[in-house]
């Protein structure tokens, strides 16, 4: 039998779940340590342990991987406990990231403050050298320049240090020679180059991406390091993976030298949850709802595949990592309730969080919170917290919101259900941000409720945004740490072309032939985004290598109104040099590999790219061209519903996916087998007045027994409230589906 463990550290609480080969998965919930996060995840180890009947020690010892989502580069980020970082760039380019582009966030906002640099102007320095665009070198490399700088850096005492030349994506000579001699005059800091971080063109990107890897670095590296050493001496001897922002699996290695990967680490094991549930067939089309303690993330499965963002912000950090389209919202079950400038109820973003929490924690907490609310509404059984382990103080709750309903002038229970109802109004919001925004009409989807706090407000939000069918898993508090063993080895390579392939379009009457040019880009190694472990096995493979032996000429029918031509032998290189770097990386593994090329694409006028997936390709086809030209057109009218076929196509970056495949583990338990499950009591609850209502055993429930609302469903770690109107039923794979009392959805 095979044990894995998937960690999610939360801004309240940590998530264990042990999942041993043909057994029930195991789930335990312990406190977040902030000071110190391997002090939650080893307490969440031993209490799942106990649950086992186990030592610590013998868990540990039978478990062959690790996965760890940790949250530590983003709280470093938020909380401005970054590492002191140093820049060496080109001289006459230090300003890059403070100038970004040349746009504000918010550019209609008069009032708006400019981000701060992580990196301030003084510990930017510039070194004498000069890469073309071409790649060819303009001014070689000064080592007296390099060496003062580097002095200067030592002396102003910094913990890492960003090496961002220009153009070093095309030619990454003078960064390497950089970093070996930053290693040596400096050693024991993290030096991170931009060729080896994100190898692509537009420097503000970057660089901004290489100076978050800094900032983050020696936090990533000094938390990793101290878990997989108190991990190894409690008795684990297994692989540790860290889950990164992209949704795929890290060594701890990797994950150190690209930190700025784990920047969406916790919410990312969430998303996978949601792709393995779609895949188990709860539905193709999700949209993933996880509000824990702090935090309500949310994100949308289409078609069983979650979507990536290329470039993310956090803390006014540019980060153009790939990583998962998350929208995070300050909304969890520790967001305060407090009167606002204009005197009105507001809820959050400011958290209560693990400590001291909420007042109900009985830790020294005084402000009314979202889980104090719910319990003075009745919704939460003060006896049942976490399985009974903690009891949660109804009195202080009470006391907490009595404050607040003096302020504002109205009695306990009405100012509870304020707090109740503003919060489900932020995170429908929340959802129309994730959605509509981006042209998707949620009411199509299913909204799938996990982490601990969603099922007390998942009916209530999708009410609100009109949708009908509802989610919630039997595992839904830990679901994000379930997610994390449903997750891959994944290697994320790219390589922008040596010259802008375009893919030319224009009006003719005669037929033409476009040839393509010959020239391959540089055979510079392109850096892994996220990456997987190391090991001395083989690889299998499912795929068949890329053909690079032809430039292809395509001749367009006279009858056309376009004429196309790309490089077709540039772009065919690009991959091929890639896929050879991700079978390297993941020369130990003996599973199977799968790869996933795509490519940035755009219109000539745009500004911005967008990814256009390139799989089911026959890259020996002569109407390669034309293919691609089609792929971008067709990705560019789903995501904006129009096309331009007449315009000029641009080809930005070559992208690959190399995957290697690891075990998944079952959902949740098997539903006992029974006719009917009684309610084990009943409750009263405030639903715009006293009400009392059935309370059922989630996990007594049989399959597709059906309850109709009002009611509560609750297990140890989960609580659903049913409204008036909302019907449920336990389907046999383990998550209660319930049908909201919601507009139809239109056809």
């Amino acid at each position: 039998m095979t044990t894995t463990i998937g960690i999610d550290v939360g801004g309240t609480f940590t998530d264990v779940v042990v999942a041993t080969t043909g057994r029930d998965p195991i789930i335990a919930k312990a406190a977040t340590t902030a000071q110190d996060q391997s002090d939650g995840v080893l307490e969440g180890i031993t209490l799942a342990a106990e649950r086992l009947g186990l030592s610590t020690a013998d868990l540990l010892r039978r478990t062959a991987r690790i996965v760890h989502g940790t949250t530590a580069a983003t709280n470093a980020l938020l909380e401005g406990k970054a590492a002191r970082v140093g820049m060496l760039t080109t001289a006459g380019h230090r300003d890059v990231i403070e100038m970004r582009e040349g746009l504000k966030p918010d550019r209609y906002n008069l009032r708006m403050t400019p981000p701060v640099p992580l990196v301030p102007r003084r510990l930017r320095l510039p070194v004498t050298e000069r890469i073309r665009a071409d790649g060819s070198v303009e001014i070689p490399l000064d080592p007296a320049s390099l060496a003062a700088a580097i002095d200067r850096l030592r002396d102003a005492d910094i913990q890492a240090l960003a090496i961002c030349f220009l153009h070093a994506w095309r030619n990454p000579e003078h960064e390497q020679q950089a970093a070996a001699e930053a290693r040596r005059r400096l050693p024991g800091i993290y030096v991170t180059a931009s060729s080896d971080v994100l190898p692509q063109i537009k420097e503000f990107e970057r660089f901004s991406t290489t100076v978050a890897n800094a900032a983050v670095g020696p936090v990533i590296h000094n938390y990793l390091g101290r878990l997989q050493s108190r991990l190894r001496e409690a008795g684990h001897d297994g692989e540790l993976l860290v889950i990164l922002s992209h949704g795929g699996v890290a060594s701890v290695a990797e994950a150190t030298r690209l930190a700025a990967g784990t920047a969406l680490s916790g919410p990312a094991g969430g998303v996978a949850a949601a792709v393995a549930l779609a895949r188990d067939g709860l539905a193709p089309d999700i949209i993933g709802f996880d509000m824990g303690g702090t935090s309500t993330d949310i994100a949308v499965v289409r078609n069983g595949a979650p979507t990536l963002a290329g470039t993310k912000s956090l803390a006014g950090a540019t980060i153009a990592l790939p990583s998962l389209d998350i929208v995070t919202l300050g909304a969890g079950g520790g967001s305060i309730g407090q009167l606002d400038r204009s005197g009105l109820l507001g809820v959050g973003p400011e958290s209560a969080g693990a400590s001291p929490g909420p007042a109900c924690y009985g830790q020294g907490g005084t402000a009314a919170t979202v889980t104090d609310a719910n319990l003075v509404l009745g919704y939460l059984d003060p006896a049942n917290f976490l399985g009974g382990r903690r009891t949660l103080d109804r009195d202080a709750a009470t006391a907490a919101l009595d404050r607040l309903a003096t302020d504002l002038g109205i009695d306990t229970e009405a100012a509870a259900a304020g707090i109740h109802r503003l919060v489900n109004a932020r995170m429908a919001d929340g959802v129309r941000v994730a959605t509509v925004r981006r042209g998707v009409d949620p009411r199509r989807y299913t909204l799938l409720a996990f982490g601990g706090a969603a099922g007390l407000h998942i009916t209530a939000v999708a009410a609100e945004l009109g949708i009908s069918r509802v989610a919630v898993p039997l595992t839904a508090s830990v679901l994000s740490a379930w997610g994390m063993l449903n997750t891959d080895l994944r290697i994320e390579l790219s390589r922008s072309q040596g010259q802008t392939a375009s893919i030319e379009t224009a009006r003719t009457d005669t037929a033409s032939t476009n040839t393509a040019s010959t020239n391959t880009p540089r055979t510079d190694t392109a850096r892994m985004h996220a990456s997987s472990i190391g090991g001395s096995h083989t690889a299998e493979t499912d795929t068949t290598s890329i053909d690079t032996t032809s430039t292809i000429a395509t001749s367009i029918d006279t009858t056309s109104t376009i004429a196309t031509s790309i490089d077709i032998a540039s772009l065919k290189a690009a991959l091929t040099a890639m896929e050879a770097e991700g079978r390297a990386r993941l020369a130990w593994f003996d599973g199977t590999v799968t790869l996933r090329p795509s490519a940035d694409m755009r219109y000539g006028e745009q500004v911005f790219e967008i990814p256009v997936a390139l799989d089911d390709i026959d890259w020996t086809a002569a109407d390669l061209a034309t293919t691609l030209a089609d792929r971008f057109h067709a990705a560019h009218h789903r995501l904006y519903t129009y096309a331009l076929p007449d315009q000029e196509v641009v080809l930005v970056n070559a992208r690959l996916s190399v995957i290697g495949h690891l075990p998944s583990v079952e959902a949740a338990v098997a539903p006992p087998v029974s006719a009917h499950a009684a309610p084990k009591t009943r409750r009263t609850i405030y639903l715009g007045g006293a009400t009392s209502v059935p309370v059922f055993d989630f996990a007594a429930l049989p399959a597709n027994q059906t309850i109709a609302g009002p009611a509560i469903v609750e297990s140890d770690t989960t609580t659903v409230l049913l409204r008036p109107g909302d019907t449920a039923r336990f389907d046999p794979r383990g998550w209660l589906v319930v049908a909201i009392d919601a507009p139809p959805t239109p056809s």
